[in-house]
């Protein structure tokens, strides 16, 4: 049985405490006895995975609400977004219905931001490539309307400070965000096509690296991006399994970026 069959289904042995813990209770419709939940929490060490999804899910959404309401109102653009990726995720009913609540909790005026981000970052037991994914995923809302508005980009470094990201760290996040559009990226809709050189260039920002560096270097950032990216890898480590399509999404846009430069780099040698 799934993490979500087992939550539903009454096993509550992983449930969460704390914010996290109060929100996927709203957004189940029920009202828990914190006393029966703390006592049931001991039991379970977190980095459990089923109790890391359980996490992952109610802080996504939550901060997902959050942040769309970051510039005062949310737009139907961002909205859309976040029906998006329940939609990618392939969401049951309950899991959709959960989700819109979790998101509504996120935009209200006392979303404890900081406490659900700390206790996420806790549940997560260090597992960095699980919270880089959480960040991307996070960046794609914000670019629901194909920028990044300055309150939004505050709350993005926010993030990225409670979960250990350095400000350097997310930008090369948000240029992975920003080009996926022309590498098969989900989420934005199609473009016209961008010129060779703009999306040579754009495939060095999304692996990371400069433009004069060696194929060497190249290669070990394409191997690092698709080992952090891996959703098989990713989901044993916590990451919902609803959410591999967008894990796989991620990887073929590195591949492709990847395949870019190859190709340009072979025809500069012939």
């Amino acid at each position: 049985m799934s993490w979500w069959g087992k939550l539903l289904g009454g096993a509550f042995g992983y449930l969460l405490g704390g914010p996290l813990g109060a929100l996927i209770g709203v957004a189940l419709g029920h009202n828990f006895d914190r006393g029966i939940v703390g006592l049931l929490r001991d039991q379970f060490d977190p980095g459990t995975q089923e109790r890391v999804q359980t996490a992952f899910f109610t802080a996504l959404f939550s901060v997902m609400g959050h942040l769309a309401k970051a510039d005062g109102r949310v737009t139907e653009s961002e909205i859309a977004q976040a029906r998006d990726v329940m939609q990618r995720m392939n969401l049951n009913e309950q899991m959709r219905q959960a989700a819109i609540r979790l998101f509504n909790e996120g935009k209200k005026p006392d979303f404890p931001i900081d406490d659900v981000l700390a206790q996420f970052r806790g549940e997560c037991h260090r597992r960095r490539n699980l919270m880089q994914m959480f960040v991307e995923i996070l960046t794609h809302s914000a670019y629901a309307d194909g920028q990044l508005q300055p309150a939004e980009r505050e709350v993005m470094l926010q993030v990225c400070r409670q979960l250990g990201f350095s400000e350097l760290q997310f930008r090369h996040i948000e240029a992975m965000v920003r080009h996926a559009r022309h590498f098969g990226g989900a989420g934005f809709g199609r473009e016209a096509p961008v010129s060779p050189a703009r999306a040579l260039h754009e495939a060095y920002e999304i692996l990371g690296v400069a433009e004069n560096a060696s194929d060497a270097q190249i290669k070990k950032a394409y191997r690092r991006l698709m080992n952090q990216h891996h959703p098989d890898k990713l989901v044993a480590k916590g990451l919902p399994e609803e959410m591999m399509k967008l894990a796989t999404e991620k990887t073929q846009e590195i591949k492709k970026a990847y395949d870019t430069i190859i190709r340009f780099r072979q025809t500069e040698t012939v």
